[in-house]
């Protein structure tokens, strides 16, 4: 299984009062990554791949520990653990660049397609779930995160 790797850089304006990164700001970074690996279905060559759309249906946050401002990115690996005929799950870690080891958030968030044109949910089409079963997660693997 292959994971996407987004690096994320921190801004002085995500801290909150307390000194660390808010938590609703977690949010606008799993949307980066997400965008950023989403956006890799689209290679061009004319491929309709999530072009039309899509919307967030679900998502789900574990917050592992603080994560205070500095100025070296933050890694965030996505990968998927579940596709089916209208949605995708997909999962991620936010963790130090320098020691991955070190985990900041656990998340996932359920994506839904979207036709924009006819304005509701559509199926994933063949070429969108090849591309997505190369970040399939194996729940059988040793030490999977399943969402």
């Amino acid at each position: 299984m292959a994971r996407h790797i987004y690096s994320c850089p921190l801004r002085w304006s995500d801290m909150d009062a307390f000194g660390h990164v808010n938590n609703v700001v977690f949010l606008r970074y799993l949307e980066e990554a997400r965008i950023d690996f989403m956006f890799r279905l689209a290679p061009g060559d004319g491929s309709p791949s999530f072009s039309g759309g899509s919307v967030v249906a679900r998502h789900e946050i574990d917050y592992v520990r603080p994560l205070v401002h500095r100025h070296e990115p933050v890694i965030i690996e996505s990968w998927v653990t579940k596709i089916s005929a209208a949605s995708l799950t997909i999962a991620y870690e936010v963790k130090e660049a320098d020691d991955p080891r070190q985990v900041y958030v656990r998340a996932s968030t359920v994506v839904v397609p979207y036709n924009l044109e006819a304005g509701r949910p559509r199926r994933i089409t063949a070429e969108e779930k090849s591309f997505l079963q190369e970040y399939l997660d194996d729940p059988a693997a040793e030490g999977a995160l399943v969402a």
